[in-house]
């Protein structure tokens, strides 16, 4: 019996194909499926996670530092001088007798440890310093959060608005086909003139540039989509969504309490001026004695044999009081430094306040020109395409010119497009809100 042998590249290659196209199967998301995937491979959000872990571990030192440190040294003597003493002679005349004496040791090995005891509260301080900075972290990854979300959300519309771009206009480019087609047999019996003919193939061909405008835009923004929710580009992703109009009141006194109480900026802030206030503390703290307990237990030998009887120890404990005398104004400097940047967050966070209402209100605002402009456009797009039904019935029938057609198609084309963007700038208004007062993110969290 024959076997056919199959090359082993032949094989390797067939793999790799298989990989491949298994690793380039099509992804299907909605926009609660991108919002979720952008806050797991969004290269900017992960950073700000990252922060978090470097936040914590500063707690942990800050903790470390009301526990005892404790060190082991080992000293091995390489070169010495032994000191000399000189005796008076007992016997008169007679001169002084000198003796060399060796007080060190060839080999030291010692266990020194230290325990603060009082240090004017900056343990304290700096712990607490610490513990704020943690929560103004959070708050920071909480805003990178929305700020992630916002843009994914305005991604994800802006990709759904090219997509309907698309459909208008090859609305458009269709319309104007079947008004050519039904020009020219028109013309053909006579019924249409050469210059309608001739007419009605420019506006064809004057649409069609526009069709592929359209989607060259619709791969444009796919692949801004893409590059915010960390998806590799030759990545084929199908995105399924619809733009829809969701009634939803806003009340701007409402959502401005709502957005200085959640907003994460505002938060941050707060902790950031707690952050201040123990830096003052903390170098006012440099003013006041520190009281420590030390010590150290030493074994040393002139020869280094770990038998017992060639060794030595000794130790000390140590009460330290260390009192600051004059350091060259120094201390008063950095508490100037940290009263001063006290006020400035003081300042800061009074600009901030009145930043979010402005905010606030400025996408109520936009929530409900969108809101009007659409419903305005749902009547508009009616009326226009009766426009375009009674023209080309006229046009057949010789009540209307071809001109008559083209300008109801162009009109019809114009408030089809008007309202999708009148649904995209609703869809982007609400998410504006929902920034703005500081919700709608968390949900979206693995946890």
């Amino acid at each position: 019996m024959n076997r056919i042998r199959i090359p082993s590249a032949l094989l390797i290659l067939a793999v790799v194909l298989c990989g491949t196209a298994t690793a380039q199967e099509k992804m299907v998301l909605t926009l609660d499926d991108s919002l979720r995937l952008a806050l797991k491979q969004n290269p900017f959000y992960q950073a700000a996670l990252a922060r978090e872990d470097q936040a914590s571990a500063a707690v942990k030192e800050a903790v470390a530092g009301f526990f005892p440190s404790v060190n082991a040294s080992g000293t091995d003597v390489l070169d010495k001088k032994v000191f000399s003493i000189e005796f008076p002679s007992l016997v008169p005349g007679q001169p002084p007798t000198k003796v060399k004496m060796d007080f060190t040791r060839a080999y030291t090995f010692a266990l020194n440890f230290s325990l603060p005891l009082f240090t004017g509260g900056r343990l304290i301080a700096g712990y607490k310093t610490a513990n704020y900075n943690l929560e103004a972290t959070r708050e920071a990854i909480r805003q990178s959060r929305q700020e992630t979300v916002l843009n994914v959300k305005k991604a994800f519309f802006g990709y759904l608005l090219a997509r309907s771009f698309v459909t208008v206009a090859d609305e458009g480019v269709t319309l104007a086909e079947k008004h050519y087609t039904n020009v020219k047999n028109l013309y053909e019996v006579g019924m249409a003139s050469k210059f309608d003919l001739l007419r009605s193939e420019v506006q064809l061909a004057n649409l069609k540039p526009q069709l592929i405008r359209a989607r060259n835009a619709i791969d444009t923004a796919e692949i801004g989509l893409k590059m915010l929710l960390g998806i590799d580009l030759a990545q084929p992703v199908e995105f399924k969504g619809e733009l829809t109009f969701q009634a939803v009141e806003s009340d701007v006194d409402e959502n401005i309490a709502e957005a200085l109480t959640h907003r994460p900026e505002i938060n941050q802030i707060e902790y950031q001026k707690l952050m201040a206030a123990e830096m003052v503390k903390l170098n006012k703290g440099a003013y006041l004695p520190t009281v420590a307990i030390g010590g150290a237990y030493n074994y040393w030998s002139n020869v280094l044999n770990l038998s017992r009887s060639n060794w030595e120890s000794y130790y000390q404990v140590n009460l330290v009081l260390n009192i600051p005398l004059f350091n060259g104004f120094a201390n008063s400097a950095k508490v100037g430094q940290a009263k001063a940047a006290l006020r400035q967050l003081e300042y800061s966070q009074k600009g901030l306040i009145e930043s979010v209402k402005f905010e606030v209100q400025e996408a109520v605002l936009a929530l409900r020109q969108a809101r009007e402009s659409l419903l305005s456009q749902e009547k508009n797009v009616e009326q226009a395409q009766e426009a375009v039904r009674i023209a080309e019935l006229n046009y057949s029938e010789g009540l209307a010119t071809n001109l008559d057609v083209s300008s109801a198609q162009v009109a019809l084309s114009q408030a089809k497009t008007n309202q999708v963007q009148a649904l995209y700038d609703y869809a982007v208004a609400l998410a504006q809100i929902e920034k703005s007062v500081g919700t709608g993110s968390d949900r979206y969290e693995e946890k």
